[in-house]
C-alpha cells in the first residue's frame, strides 16, 4: 500500500490499497509507470495461452517502458589530478526511428584544440558502441569545467533531430583527499540517498562515532545491497575509484533548413576589374575546417591560400617566394575564436615573435604575420576585422593592393541584426560575408537580406560592393593550377568569366 498523492490534496493521509484508483477519502490517484518487476510479475502471473495448431504458448504483451535519452558517463577518477584521464560514454534511450549513425560534438577547455568530433554507431543488437573520451587537466587550475555535448542524427545529410547536454568535470587540488573529492561530487552530481527499486533490498547498518558520513546506495533490477559500518569512535574514509553518473539529453527544435546553394563552393575570389585607389583586385574567400597557407606552385600545390612575393617589379613566383613552405601555417576555428599555428620549416613571426612550431594562437585585430621567420619581407599579413563568423586579412607589404583574404567559418551565419565587431577602417567598409548551405552569401547590414553569391549574381547592386567586381568560383581564377589530388585541371577563369560579363 501507499499514501494519497492526489496533487489537489497534499495533506490527505489515507491509504490506497492495491490495485485500487482512489484512496480511502475517494480521492483519485495517478497512474504509475509499471516498474520491471510489475512486468516480470505480470508475465509469470499470467495464464499462457493456446494459439495454433502447434500449440505455441502465447503470453501477454507487456506495456513499453518509455526510456528517456540520455548519457551514461562511466571511469571517471578525479584523482588523476594533473594526469591524464579517459572516460566512457554510452548512449542510452534513443528513439526506436532515431538514425543508425549518432554525431557528438563536443567543447571544453579540457579537450585538445577546444573540441572534438565523435560517432555513436548502432550495433546488431540495437544498442550503441560506447566511446572513450580522452583530456588532460595538466596546468589547469582546480575547479569544475564544462563539456558542451551536441548530438545530432542525421538523415540524407540534413540533421533531423538534435540533442545537448553538458558535462562538469570536477578537477580537484593536488592535495585534496579522496573523501573530499567524493563529497564534492556527491553535491555537485547526487543526492545524497539510499534508495531500493524493482523489489530490491538496500540495507544500511552504519555506527560512525560522531563524524560526518555521506552514503549513497542504490539496489536496482532485483538486487541487494548490503552496507555495514561499524567503526569505533574516529573519522571513516569510504571512497569509489572511479564515479559514474546519468546526463540527460535535451532535445532541441531543429528548423527547416534551407534549399542548397544554387552555387555551391568552399573556396572563391571576388574579382574587381577596375579597383579604385585603395582596393584590392582580388578578394578571396574560404570558408574551410582548417585552411593551409603555404607556397605557390602550379603543379599540385599543398596550400589552399597559395602565397607568392612581391617585389618592386610586382609578382614574383620563385625567388624569395620559393622560400616559403609548402604548408607554412594553419588557420582554423578554435574554441575562443580563429587561431594560426606554425607547420613550416622556415618559421613565422606574431608581431616579431615566433610562437613556436604547433602552437595554435588566437588572432587578435591589427596582429601582424610574416612569412618566414628566417627572411623577413616574403609575405606580410595583418589582421583587419574579427567577424561574428571568421576573419579578415590584408597584404601590408608590397601586395597590398593585390589581394586581401576572407577565412569564414563553414555553416555559421553571424547573425541579424549583426553586433559591432573589431575591424580596421580598410575592413568596415567591405561587405559583410558568410558560407552556408555549402556556398558564399552577403548579408545586407541594414535590410538583413541574403543574396547568394554565384558567377551570375550582380554584385554593384549589392551593398558595400564597388564597381566592376563579380564572382569567380575559383580562389585564384588569374592562374592555370593542376591539383593531381582532384585529377583534373583546374583552368584560370580570367579570360573566361572576365570577358563574358
Amino acid at each position: 500500500m501507499k499514501k494519497c498523492v492526489n496533487p489537489e490534496h497534499p495533506h490527505c493521509t489515507q491509504w490506497v490499497m492495491p490495485g485500487d484508483s482512489n484512496c480511502a477519502s475517494g480521492h483519485p490517484q495517478a497512474a504509475a509507470a509499471p516498474s520491471s518487476f510489475d512486468l516480470i510479475s505480470a508475465l509469470r502471473c499470467a495464464r499462457p495461452a493456446q494459439s495454433g495448431a502447434a500449440g505455441a504458448l502465447v503470453y501477454p504483451e507487456a506495456a513499453p517502458v518509455a526510456l528517456r535519452p540520455h548519457l551514461h558517463v562511466s571511469g571517471f577518477d578525479p584523482r588523476a589530478a594533473g594526469g591524464r584521464q579517459a572516460i566512457k560514454i554510452e548512449l542510452r534511450g534513443m528513439p526506436a526511428d532515431s538514425a543508425p549513425l549518432i554525431t557528438m560534438q563536443l567543447q571544453s577547455a579540457l579537450i585538445p584544440h577546444g573540441g572534438s568530433r565523435h560517432s555513436f554507431v548502432r550495433t546488431l543488437r540495437g544498442d550503441w558502441r560506447p566511446l572513450f573520451i580522452e583530456f588532460s587537466s595538466r596546468g589547469l587550475e582546480h575547479g569544475q569545467y564544462q563539456i558542451e555535448v551536441e548530438l545530432h542524427s542525421q538523415q540524407d545529410g540534413r540533421v533531423t533531430q538534435k540533442w545537448a547536454c553538458t558535462l562538469v568535470i570536477l578537477v580537484p587540488r593536488a592535495d585534496a583527499t579522496l573523501t573530499e573529492i567524493h563529497q564534492i561530487f556527491l553535491s555537485t552530481h547526487k543526492n545524497v540517498r539510499v534508495m531500493a527499486d524493482d523489489a530490491a533490498i538496500a540495507k544500511v547498518n552504519a555506527q560512525a562515532g560522531g563524524g560526518r558520513l555521506d552514503i549513497d546506495v542504490t539496489a536496482r533490477n532485483a538486487s541487494i545491497a548490503h552496507l555495514n559500518l561499524d567503526a569505533k569512535p574516529g573519522k571513516v574514509d569510504m571512497g569509489f575509484s572511479t564515479i559514474a553518473w546519468d546526463e540527460d539529453l535535451i532535445e532541441i527544435d531543429v528548423p527547416a533548413q534551407a534549399e542548397p546553394h544554387p552555387h555551391p563552393s568552399g573556396a572563391a575570389c571576388l574579382v574587381n576589374a577596375a579597383p579604385e585607389a585603395g582596393a584590392q583586385r582580388q578578394v578571396r574567400l574560404f570558408a574551410l575546417d582548417e585552411c593551409v597557407l603555404g607556397r605557390f606552385e602550379q603543379y599540385d600545390p599543398e596550400a589552399d591560400v597559395l602565397l607568392t612575393h612581391f617585389g618592386d617589379d610586382g609578382q614574383d613566383r620563385q625567388g624569395l617566394t620559393r622560400r616559403l613552405s609548402g604548408r607554412h601555417a594553419l588557420i582554423r576555428r578554435g574554441s575562443g575564436g580563429f587561431e594560426i599555428e606554425d607547420v613550416s620549416r622556415y618559421g613565422l613571426l606574431l608581431d616579431g615573435v615566433w610562437p613556436g612550431k604547433g602552437k595554435p594562437v588566437p588572432l587578435r585585430l591589427g596582429m601582424r604575420i610574416e612569412l618566414s621567420a628566417s627572411i623577413k619581407g616574403i609575405a606580410v599579413l595583418s589582421v583587419t576585422a574579427l567577424l561574428p563568423n571568421g576573419v579578415v586579412m590584408h597584404r601590408v607589404d608590397q601586395g597590398a593592393h593585390a589581394e586581401c583574404f576572407y577565412f569564414l567559418e563553414p555553416g555559421k551565419h553571424p547573425g541579424f541584426p549583426v553586433g559591432a565587431f573589431p575591424a580596421a577602417p580598410r575592413a568596415a567598409v567591405m561587405p559583410l560575408l558568410f558560407h552556408f548551405n555549402g556556398g558564399f552569401w552577403h548579408l545586407d547590414p541594414v535590410t538583413g537580406k541574403e543574396t547568394a553569391l554565384t558567377p551570375a549574381t550582380a554584385l554593384d547592386k549589392l551593398c558595400q560592393f564597388p564597381r566592376h567586381v563579380r564572382f569567380a568560383s575559383d580562389p585564384y581564377p588569374e592562374c592555370w593550377i593542376q591539383r593531381s589530388s582532384a585529377g583534373a585541371l583546374r583552368l584560370g577563369q580570367l579570360a573566361h568569366e572576365l570577358h563574358t560579363a
